[in-house]
């Protein structure tokens, strides 16, 4: 298949050639890569999608609640992506890539394309190439990006500078999750969600609803005039998952009543270009001949204790 044919494929929204796509950006090989950016530069998407991305504690029903709003999505005419980030092993580099078996209904349903990609060592809670995903999403006419990410930590800024909509899903019982909820975490949350709030779950979500409006009211909101959004939904029960979408939406207005929806977009564009750069910068640092031979001598003396991390450091960067 050449690049053109994959490309009007995937214009197209056949959903084969977005995942051949989508393989070929994750690709770590070089040749791989250039073929990349060449299909991304011959693919054009709406501006008009929204993307939001979803994050929270293991166990907190994140593929639950992708499911039962893709669905209320689909069934208001809409074509949905999912991007569903599985943390890689440290020890193998691989991942289980359960997503797609954890959103059956979903993935059987023609609108929707579901693709599972490990993070493979990539901070920040997302695959290291979710941003050109996106893009090749919307290009094929999926309305809305769903990027659900690894988990509640500090490196989740990574998603918040890619997405319109960082929303972020807790448990009902706000003492220990607001104790576990880092500063910096909460200062790019654009909604807060409790999930499971049914039975006799319902009243303690409530209660946590109020103790983390408390603990944010303390903050300075991420945008002027724009504050968070909190609401207790029931994922299993698709119980105000409704509700969540119309916050959702509500959120999106405020950012382009305000004009900030594009120039985010812009700066997210400029942000992106400047970690495209510091990758590859360090994968020629590491990968040049003659810095490998360098690399091998200093990590020799300093298993040899002959110098120390940080004076080999320091003579290794003078030497390059």
């Amino acid at each position: 298949m050449t690049i053109e044919e994959l490309a009007k494929g995937v214009q197209e929204g056949k959903r084969r050639h977005l995942a051949k796509a989508i393989t070929l950006v994750e690709s770590n090989r070089e040749l791989d890569q250039e073929v990349a950016q060449e299909l991304i530069s011959k693919v054009q998407g709406s501006q008009e999608t929204i993307r939001v991305g979803i994050s929270g504690v293991p166990g907190v029903g994140k593929s639950t609640f992708i499911e039962a709003l893709g669905n209320l999505l689909i069934d208001e005419g809409l074509k949905v992506a999912v991007l569903a980030v599985d943390p890689s092993s440290p020890a193998t580099g691989g991942s289980i890539l359960g997503d797609k078996t954890r959103m059956e209904t979903l993935s059987s349903r023609e609108e929707a394309f579901i693709r599972p990609s490990p993070t493979s060592g990539t901070l920040g809670g997302v695959a290291k190439r979710t941003r050109e995903s996106m893009m090749l999403c919307e290009a094929a006419g999926y309305d809305v990006i769903l990027v659900e990410t690894v988990g509640v930590g500090q490196s989740e800024f990574e998603v918040a500078s890619m997405v319109d909509c960082f929303l972020v899903l807790m448990l009902p019982g706000a003492g220990d999750s607001l104790q576990g909820i880092k500063r910096g975490i909460m200062e790019i949350i654009d909604i807060l969600v409790i999930n499971k709030a049914d039975g006799d779950q319902e009243k303690m979500a409530k209660n946590a609803v109020a103790e983390y409006q408390n603990a944010f009211h303390l903050l300075t909101p991420k945008f002027e005039g724009i504050g968070v959004e909190f609401l207790t939904v029931s994922s299993i029960k698709k119980k105000r998952i409704d509700e969540a979408w119309e916050r959702i939406q509500n959120f999106i207005s405020l950012l382009k009543e305000k004009n900030i929806f594009k120039a985010q977009r812009k700066e997210q564009e400029l942000n992106w270009f400047k970690r495209l750069v510091e990758d590859a910068v360090l994968r020629n640092l590491w990968n040049s001949k003659e810095n490998k031979i360098l690399v091998a001598d200093f990590t020799k003396r300093i298993k040899e204790n002959k110098i120390s991390p940080s004076e080999a450091a320091a003579k290794f960067l003078k030497e390059i």
